[in-house]
């Protein structure tokens, strides 16, 4: 059974921050609340936690997993980011975007694309994500949590707890997020390219 976690979404109390980490330090999956809806988490070098994941969505190797990310700088240690997509990401962020890029050697070839080399990156605007990857000190794995045949992500922590409590180890409630997806937007070959409308205004990179 999965361990429910009720933390504030404005003063998350640290000695469950403190939980939820050193059960990702264990490889535990959690699902967690971001600024467009929940995720599925788990850390970089977990490769049960990434093969859980595509099981729990219904998805093949070739699915774009994201790593969610602190701060830019942190971002900018993963992918390649040249001028022109420095700044229009960088004032974009924190948000509810994912950006496709080219990835650094340091990130494991599981996680990219298996053609293009690439991976999905962000900076999650949430109280609760953000402080659990300033304690945490490193990227999370992580993947929107859309079931299969559905098209909105889990907004609702106790909801994800009934549904998934034999599939995920820790799910952090905080309260009722968005329900809109990031929008994805594919940097990859110089150029933005939106993937997918949602939450974050795509107008911005058309």
């Amino acid at each position: 059974m999965a361990r429910f976690l009720d933390v504030h979404p404005d003063n998350p109390q640290p000695r469950l921050l403190q939980q939820v980490v050193d059960a990702l330090h264990d490889d535990a999956l959690i699902a967690y609340p971001t600024d467009s809806g929940y995720a599925l988490g788990c850390r970089v070098g977990n490769r049960d936690g990434r093969d859980r994941i595509l099981k729990i969505r219904g998805l093949d190797d070739r699915h774009h997993f994201t790593l969610a990310c602190r701060d830019f700088s942190q971002l900018g240690q993963l992918v390649h980011v040249d001028n022109a997509a420095f700044r229009a990401i960088r004032a974009a962020t924190p948000g509810p975007y994912t950006f496709i890029l080219q990835a650094m050697p340091e990130v494991p070839r599981r996680l990219m694309h298996p053609k293009k080399r690439t991976v999905g990156v962000r900076i999650p605007d949430h109280g609760v994500v953000r402080a659990i990857l300033d304690l945490m000190g490193e990227p999370l794995l992580s993947s929107s949590l859309i079931l299969p045949g559905e098209d909105e992500p889990r907004t609702m922590g106790w909801e994800i707890k009934e549904e998934l409590d034999h599939a995920v180890d820790v799910v952090v409630e905080a309260g009722e997020t968005p329900a809109e997806p990031t929008t994805v937007v594919d940097w990859s070959e110089g150029y933005p390219e939106v993937l997918r409308r949602g939450a974050g205004d795509p107008d911005r990179f058309a």
